[in-house]
Order: structure tokens, then C-alpha cells, then sequence
């Protein structure tokens, strides 16, 4: 639907500094900046793993702020994902993000996660991501969409996420909607749906409640979460 298209372009533009998305991601990584100069003024390095991340991501950071504090960042991703080499600050490794077990307790400085504990499963595997998260390391940075945003982030609809699952099946094998293909089964759409299983701040807060949670608003309504354990 055009509606969506037009949202897809006004929140999630990345490549464009001055859109919407770029200056919310802008804002949001301020509190991350502060965590990773702490730690670089205690360790003279900061090592991080990225559970679920892209290297695009840290290119609103810059290369030059990552060689100046001496980061590391290990990239984790599913085992379906093709591996990119390992060049500069990154590395990349296959795990599943709630279970990582190639990984002794605290050996990050700091754990990141970024709209991605949505995507782990139901609410056991939930609670084991955050378990993973927070075992890893000893400081963190996660962030979520808020289930009560009225715009769902994924399929960029509104009040997508309110409907019920016959009609988001529906909706999602006649429409192309957000940055989502339409669906060509309903397996696959069912799929599509079940992909995304957004938090509220009290869901958020069970899982991580030896952080602080913030509010990251958009026009005045919370828009997402962000828990950070300093």
C-alpha cells in the first residue's frame, strides 16, 4: 500500500542523514557513545558483541571514532546468514543469539542489540536472549519497538500489529507492505506475520530489569525502549 511505502521512506531512510530514522538512530546512540568512552577511559579498548547486528549500523558512528577508542566489534547472526570477511573493527561469527554458547561469561565489555529480541521467538526465547545478553557482559545496550506505537516498524502499517492474525495473513498476501514482499502462500505469510512479536515497556522492563529503561519518542508517543545496565 502507498501509505506504507511513504512511512518505509520517512522512518527507515538510513542512507539519508536528515530523515526522520537517521536522526532518531543519531539520538539513540548517544547513551551507547557515553558507555563506550567510560569504558575506553577504564580499559584503554572497548570490545563489544553485537548480537543480531549489521556493520551498516555502526556507520553512523564512524570508522574514525571506532580506531580513536580502540573498538572491537563482534557482529553474531544466525547461521542462515552469509558470513562477510572479518576487515577493520568487525568481526563475524554464526550463533544463535539465545544460546551463545561459544561465549565464557563476561567477555564483552558491551553487549548491543538493536530491534532485535522481537525477532527471537516466543516468550521463553526471550527470556533466554536476555540471559545470554546480560551474562556475555557486564554492561549493555538493547533496544526494542514499542508494542503500543500505533505504526508497526516491519510491515510499516498502521495499527498492523492490533489486527488479528487472519486479517494481518490477509493483508500481507495482497500487499507489499513496508520493506516486506507480498506473501505468495499463506505458509509463508503466516510466517511473515509470526516473524515479529513486539514488547510493551512492562514485557521489556521483566527482561531487563537490572537496567535502566528509556523511552525513545516520536511525536510525543514512546515509539521504542532502550535498556542500558551501565
Amino acid at each position: 500500500m502507498a501509505i506504507a511505502n511513504k512511512l518505509t521512506k520517512w522512518l527507515t531512510n538510513y542512507d539519508n542523514p536528515k530523515s526522520i530514522g537517521s536522526r532518531l538512530r543519531s539520538k539513540r546512540i548517544a547513551p551507547l557513545l557515553r558507555l563506550i568512552e567510560s569504558v575506553f577511559e577504564e580499559y584503554g579498548c572497548v570490545n563489544i558483541i553485537d548480537v543480531g547486528g549489521t556493520e551498516t549500523y555502526w556507520g553512523i558512528v564512524g570508522n574514525k571514532y571506532l580506531t580513536d577508542h580502540n573498538v572491537t566489534i563482534k557482529i553474531v547472526n544466525l547461521p542462515i546468514s552469509k558470513l562477510p570477511r572479518d576487515h577493520g573493527p568487525f568481526t563475524f561469527v554464526h550463533a544463535d543469539a539465545c544460546n551463545l554458547v561459544g561465549f565464557d561469561n563476561d567477555s564483552f565489555h558491551i553487549a548491543h542489540s538493536n530491534s532485535v529480541i522481537e525477532h527471537v521467538g516466543d516468550w521463553d526465547r526471550m527470556v533466554k536472549f536476555s540471559n545470554e545478553f546480560k551474562r556475555v557482559a557486564r554492561k549493555y545496550f538493547v533496544q526494542t519497538p514499542n508494542y503500543w506505537f500505533p505504526i508497526e516498524p516491519h510491515f510499516m502499517t498502521p495499527f498492523f500489529h492490533w489486527l488479528p492474525k487472519p486479517i494481518c495473513v490477509w493483508l500481507v498476501m495482497k500487499f507489499s507492505l513496508g520493506n516486506c514482499r507480498k506473501a505468495t502462500s499463506v505458509d509463508e505469510a503466516v510466517r511473515m506475520v509470526e516473524s515479529s512479536r513486539l514488547l510493551s515497556k512492562k514485557m521489556f522492563h521483566e527482561l531487563f530489569s537490572d537496567a535502566d529503561v528509556r523511552t525513545e519518542r516520536l511525536l510525543l508517543f514512546p515509539k521504542s525502549f532502550i535498556a542500558i545496565r551501565k
